[in-house]
């Protein structure tokens, strides 16, 4: 597995792995584009044998000293091999701030596990976010010294 940059041209897999990962909550075409193409924003793929198996996009906040982690998928078939710590922790390392934050639903405790080992910790829950009612989970974690 390599974890290298994803651009435009990943626009088809990531739309498929979206609606793999994400049934309720896939972006739409647009925001797909957007974090493809805006400029700053980290964006890696895991890729295995050729084929686009993980996704992650970061995007830095400097001047509120955050930066938020948009969205992490992994395909549902190459999940428990360790592609999203990979995956969170390159693009970590890409990020400038202290502060990096991002949003689970409270029913995702496979993900709320990753990120709690990660070192984020609940910060605030944003009543009924996600399609059909259920809340999201804010996580944060602090790196000292950037």
């Amino acid at each position: 597995m390599q974890i290298v940059a994803a651009n435009l041209l990943d626009l088809n897999a990531l739309h498929t792995m979206e609606k793999a990962c994400f049934p309720q909550d896939a972006w739409p075409l647009f925001d797909l584009i957007a974090v493809l193409s805006f400029a700053g924003v980290v964006r890696l793929k895991a890729v295995e044998n050729h084929q686009m198996v993980g996704f992650i996009a970061g995007d830095p906040r400097p001047q509120d000293d955050l930066s938020w982690v948009a969205t992490l998928s992994v395909l549902p078939e190459h999940r428990g091999k360790g592609i999203a710590r990979a995956l969170l922790e390159t693009c970590e390392a890409q990020l400038s701030t202290e502060r990096v934050r991002l949003c689970v639903r409270q029913s995702n405790g496979e993900a709320m596990r990753l990120y709690t080992n990660a070192g984020y910790r609940l910060v605030d829950r944003w009543r009924s976010y996600y399609n059909g009612g259920e809340d999201a989970v804010v996580m944060e974690k602090v790196r000292p010294h950037v």
